[in-house]
């Protein structure tokens, strides 16, 4: 296949058998989660009464490097992966850079995101249990769609807290989850302790992932057969996504070429982890030198302001304590519409590498984010979702700055959802009525 053919095509039978799990290569390990109440570290089965038992298992597995895909979560994957990775000619031609661009397109998935990647697994890990339900938060609502066709598959009841400001902006994320058969109750509501809590607080209140994790938390715990399910953040989230730069590697060497600099939106750290991690190991070994980036919201910037320190995961305080760079669980993020991104804190294995000096951050205003998004759908005829839309930003800073330098790089970032669902807010772009949100401490 010729190296500037526009797409790279893995077969069926490539498709990753087995996750690529960081930890045991970390020169330095993330600290482990804490009980809040007595700060003892948690062990697996600490984790068993909130996760199904083998998520526990992987959330704190630093021993093994590489974990089997189960055949019933692979045969799942093989309706839509491998996913393409595309040359963006067009692209690079409207910037007229030396560099040269590629995307993982993870819009192609049945729900039109990455977040399936996670949610067949967990959703089949619970089924395997025994569960009958299952609780989870959605930002802008992919990962509720997400999980909602996995619970639908594997015959789970599933009840999705949706951030209240999404639920209002994003009506069809909240139809896609209904049509699956999902309960969508927008966050904070009166359903629960946590939510009744902020309501009498702040009537107003639009909500916050921080939000929604509170009230799935609870939910799952007072109902009987129940575990919750998160869709970013914890360790065996990321580890499940590393499917997507398992797959970018091979599709790289089709192409004759290798990753300079490596890009992904950052909310949680769930796609960043999955195109990044697997490229990063050879840094780690010593082989390469690519450079890292994640790319986040102006607003909600926890990598580049956030502090390192231990952090609940929700606003209330159920979760364990997390060590996280973090804005605080009670930070309430501004209503940009990449609704994805709008979490307080970054996963702990993201936030130590960052610490570490592994990888870098930016932080994007949204206006920018919205430009880069136009220009990536006028020039390579996909309409990105508002979150991956920090990383085609990310994407042509980079380029705009290979130009600059009269280098040759080589750009790789995870175009992780379409838009078309999203429409409502490139209407209120093209009328001048979204602003920039700056992050206020």
């Amino acid at each position: 296949m010729k190296t500037d053919a526009k797409k790279f095509l893995l077969q069926e039978k490539e498709i990753p058998e087995a996750w690529y799990n960081i930890l045991p290569d970390m020169p330095v390990k993330p600290q482990p989660l804490l009980d809040p109440a007595t700060k003892r570290e948690l062990k697996a089965d600490d984790l068993y009464p909130l996760f199904a038992e083998e998520l526990a298992k992987q959330e704190v597995n630093t021993v093994d490097r590489w974990i089997e895909i189960p055949e019933e979560v692979r045969d799942m994957y093989k309706i839509w992966r491998p996913t393409p990775l595309v040359r963006a000619t067009g692209l690079e031609k409207a910037l007229d850079t030396p560099a040269h661009i590629y995307f993982k397109n993870e819009s192609v998935s049945p729900v039109g995101s990455h977040k399936l990647n996670s949610a067949i697994p967990q959703a089949y890990y619970c089924k395997k249990q025994g569960v009958t339900n299952i609780t989870t938060e959605t930002g802008a609502g992919q990962w509720g769609a997400a999980l909602s066709l996995a619970a639908r598959h594997f015959g789970l009841e599933l009840a999705v807290y949706m951030v209240k400001v999404s639920y209002n902006q994003k009506p069809y994320r909240r139809s896609i989850m209904q049509t699956y058969g999902a309960e969508v109750i927008a966050s904070p509501s009166m359903s629960t302790k946590a939510g009744r809590k902020i309501i009498t607080d702040n009537p107003n209140c639009q909500g916050s992932l921080g939000t929604a994790i509170s009230e799935a938390v609870e939910l799952a715990m007072s109902t009987p057969n129940c575990k919750y399910t998160l869709g970013s953040v914890l360790n065996h989230v990321a580890l499940h996504q590393t499917v997507i730069g398992l797959e970018a590697e091979k599709q790289m060497e089709m192409a004759g070429e290798y990753p300079d600099v490596v890009i992904g939106c950052f909310g949680g750290g769930s796609n960043f982890s999955g195109i990044s991690f697997p490229f990063l190991r050879h840094n780690l070994s010593g082989g390469r030198s690519t450079r890292f980036v994640a790319a986040e919201p102006e607003s909600c910037p926890k990598l580049t302001k956030g502090e390192f320190r231990y952090d609940f995961g929700d606003e209330a305080g159920y979760t364990p304590l997390i060590p996280m760079l973090t804005l605080g669980h009670d930070f309430m993020p501004a209503n940009i519409h990449a609704g994805g991104l709008r979490y307080h804190g970054a996963g702990s294995i993201v936030s130590r590498l960052k610490k570490d000096g592994f990888i870098d951050a930016v932080d994007i205003p949204q206006l920018e984010t919205f430009a880069a998004a136009t220009l990536f759908a006028r020039t390579e005829g996909i309409i990105p979702a508002p979150e991956s839309s920090h990383a085609i930003a990310a994407a042509i800073r980079e380029a705009n700055s290979a130009k600059e330098a009269g280098k040759h790089t080589v750009i790789l970032f995870n175009l992780s959802g379409h838009g078309l669902i999203d429409m409502a807010s490139y209407d209120r772009y093209f009328a001048g009525d979204l602003i920039d949100c700056k992050y206020n401490p």
